[in-house]
């Protein structure tokens, strides 16, 4: 007798029959089985209700009872109290918070104050502003750069990176940012987008921007502290005058003695200055020091000023602190052009001036030093950082600063011991010496009374002496002629005797 299906259905009541065509019910009480573990009667059957209309997973938490499952408990807390718990995390934790959920990325945004910018379509879109509503100090830099494509290849300027092509390095001024910069009318629709949107800015760091960019600013944020403007103009520096409660101003750029004088006479309140690459002269330097009398520290990098500029510094009254950085030339004054510049005698001094530094500067002409040390020749704390061309007999004008008290020489190669103890030995107020990588001067040159002379010493100026001593016996150092002797390197026997 054969069996089939069809025949079994015929004899099975008619409940049964529906039940077991109805693939959904049977999982249903297969399900229940699980769950329940308990043997199933044709009386169970009818009260087994049906489970929700969810997954298998929904429907396993169903039956939990509410106080197991996994409540966000800081969902209770309002935002002010969330805040104020996040803004106490230490920094390494506060950076990944923003992964916990889309509330917690929102408050993080909420509490970040300072950032970079590095794609300009963020600032255009709004999406800065929604995403971090408190900003007050804002760096446009890197933002400015285009990037039309990734190259591959990124080339860092100054704290600036930009993309760097095959065709670029064809030509001699590849290496600057302002080849890649946006153009100016780009620059201005982000500034007036900056500028509605964060009215509490304090610091702003920006790149060719225009004189109607910074009116922008000067207006829509008073608050307005700290500025740094590179690819700067005299023209921009129109609409810098507005800033009315400017303190500190970073200045790139061609700027000649116009735009100092404009600058000076809208910035009044200026307590830290610096330039980069400017062009003024003794008229420019001298309207900064009539006007600014709250100047407090000047920094002229890649000085491009004209012959006489040193003469205004008198003028600055309250200047306490003077760097010089990456200066190709310091020149005195006495071929200048200007009926105002005397001579030497009559150069005046910063009566204030306390903090004198050189970093990287060429001070091979004397006289222009020792024009500059008669300025300064209140400073009690001189800096010499891998300067060219010092001498002894260049270092000899700064006999003249008889009020240093810390002295600190870095990398200047051509001074030795003589032209050092010939000036520090009439500075009866130097206390603190600090002498490092200058190879002629020798430490069995140096008077052994120098060690207690001084409150605070550090010595190691001769480092090549140093170096060969600790390579001394180990093989390192010496000659390639010496070192790969013919008879270590031939390479004709090393060969016989490995064929055989």
């Amino acid at each position: 007798m054969t069996f089939s299906p069809d025949k079994e259905n015929q004899h099975s009541s008619p409940s049964q029959s529906s039940w077991f065509k109805s693939k959904k019910a049977f999982n249903n009480v297969l399900f229940a089985m699980r769950l329940n573990k308990q043997p199933l009667t044709p009386k169970s059957l009818n009260q087994i209700p049906p489970p929700p209309p969810s997954s298998r997973r929904a429907s396993k938490l169903h039956h939990f009872p509410p106080t197991d499952l996994t409540i966000d408990k800081t969902s209770l807390l309002s935002d002010q109290i969330m805040l104020n718990i996040l803004s106490n995390l230490p920094k390494s934790q506060r950076d990944s918070n923003f992964l916990v959920s889309k509330r917690w990325l929102n408050l993080q945004g909420r509490l970040l104050t300072s950032i970079r910018l590095l794609d300009w379509y963020f600032l255009i879109s709004g999406r800065l502003l929604s995403r971090f509503p408190n900003l007050l100090k804002i760096d446009l830099v890197n933002g400015c750069i285009l990037s039309p494509q990734n190259l591959g290849v990124s080339v860092t300027n100054n704290h600036v990176s930009f993309p760097g092509g095959s065709d670029c390095f064809h030509r001699r001024d590849w290496f600057s940012p302002e080849n890649y910069a946006l153009s100016g009318e780009e620059i201005d629709r982000g500034v007036r987008v900056l500028a509605a949107g964060f009215p509490n800015l304090t610091k702003l760091v920006v790149m060719n921007a225009t004189e109607m960019g910074i009116l922008t600013i000067a207006e829509e944020c008073p608050k307005l502290r700290e500025l740094e403007l590179r690819m700067c103009s005299d023209r921009v520096l129109r609409g810098i005058a507005a800033c009315q409660n400017l303190q500190i101003l970073q200045l790139s750029g061609s700027v000649s003695d116009v735009g100092l004088i404009i600058l000076a006479q809208g910035c009044k309140k200026l307590t830290k200055l610096e330039l980069s690459g400017c062009r003024g002269g003794y008229e420019g330097v001298k309207a900064i020091g009539q006007c600014c009398s709250m100047l407090d520290e000047l920094t002229l990098t890649n000085l491009d000023m004209e012959d006489g500029w040193m003469l205004g510094l008198p003028f600055c009254e309250n200047l306490t602190s003077l760097r010089l950085v990456s200066c190709k030339r310091i020149t005195s004054g006495d071929d200048s052009d200007n009926s105002d510049a005397g001579p030497d005698d009559d150069l005046g001094h910063c009566p204030v001036i306390k903090n004198l530094r050189l970093d990287k500067c060429q001070v091979r002409d004397k006289k222009g030093l020792t024009a500059l040390f008669r300025i300064c020749r209140n400073a009690t704390e001189l800096v010499l950082q891998s300067c060219w061309g010092l001498s002894d007999e260049v270092f000899g004008a700064a006999a003249g600063l008889r009020r240093v008290r810390s002295l600190s020489i870095q990398g200047c190669t051509l001074l030795t011991a003589h032209g050092l103890e010939s000036v520090i030995v009439g500075w009866s107020e130097l206390r603190s010496l600090k002498v490092v990588a200058c190879n002629n001067i020798k430490d069995e040159e140096i008077n052994p009374e120098v060690s207690t002379a001084f409150a605070e010493l550090r010595w190691e100026p001769d480092s090549r002496s140093r170096l060969c001593s600790g390579l001394a016996g180990i093989g390192v150092g010496r000659k390639g002629g010496k070192f790969f002797n013919k008879s270590s390197c031939d390479w004709k026997s090393f060969r016989s005797r490995s064929d055989s």
